[in-house]
């Protein structure tokens, strides 16, 4: 299996007095893809197979063609990127059988999808269609203004936010990672000039990111009212077990709760 798909760390937790092993599994978002991505688990187990052609009926498309066989530039398409890092994550997960056995999950952005799936709040065909519905309502904000997210390692967050606030155009800082690594977002041009600022202000790295639009940004605003409508005509069940989610960063075990964040 490739550890390029659902996990983007394990976490060993040794929890006191009994030192019991807990496993936490953290699912990745867009970013993440790369040609040929889940091949291999089509190919080797009947499950995964299963789940791949049904998710093609689903999307009434073979986007199995695009992640096996595709380019680099058509996995990076909103529309596609996502159902299929969702997909990856999520039938990686199934076929683990009975391995796969967490304690706790969370995910990037996207992955928060594939982890509820993962913990039993979502079900395959829930999380699929709510995932496509998601991409396609990201692909049309991306469409009304060309944008795109870079990452940034060294400056502490305050500069980073200085320098956006200081940038002509929309940019903003959307992700906050870790201390000395955020991701930024916004108007192609926008980030240009920031990444620029940003390195000569000392930053170790200002890297433009293989995506298609400003996630986690106000260009995505339209996209948020329209995902809103969906997530809320979905029917989420009580998790298996809880979720650390993005807003919160707290874990989460409540299915209404979970819905509204």
């Amino acid at each position: 299996m490739n550890n390029r798909t659902i996990l983007s760390a394990i976490i060993l937790i040794f929890a006191e007095p009994k030192f019991k092993t807990m496993n936490a599994y953290i699912f990745p978002g867009q970013g993440a893809q790369f040609v040929g991505m889940g091949l291999d688990l089509y190919e080797k187990y009947p499950l995964a197979k299963t789940l791949f052609d049904q998710a093609n009926d689903i999307l009434g498309l073979p986007i199995t063609e695009t992640m096996f066989r595709g380019t680099a530039e058509g996995l990076k398409e909103t529309k596609i990127t996502q159902p299929a890092i969702f997909l990856h994550s999520v039938i990686l997960s199934k076929v683990m059988g009975n391995s796969f056995k967490p304690d706790m999950v969370a995910g990037h952005s996207l992955g928060e999808f594939s982890a509820l799936v993962a913990n039993g709040t979502l079900s395959f065909e829930d999380g699929l269609q709510l995932v496509s519905k998601r991409a396609l309502a990201m692909q049309r904000a991306c469409e009304l203004q060309p944008s795109t997210m870079a990452a940034v390692l060294g400056p502490d967050d305050e500069m980073v936010e200085r320098i956006c606030s200081e940038t002509p155009g929309i940019v903003v800082a959307a992700n906050y990672n870790c201390p000395g690594q955020l991701v930024i977002s916004g108007e192609v041009e926008a980030i240009n000039l920031a990444c620029e600022k940003l390195k000569e202000a000392g930053a170790r790295r200002a890297l433009v990111l293989p995506v298609g639009g400003a996630f986690h940004s106000p260009l995505m605003e339209p996209a948020r009212e329209e995902l809103a409508s969906a997530i809320e005509n979905t029917h989420f069940a009580a998790p298996t077990c809880p979720i650390y989610q993005n807003v919160t960063t707290t874990a989460v075990n409540n299915a209404d709760e979970i819905k509204k964040i």
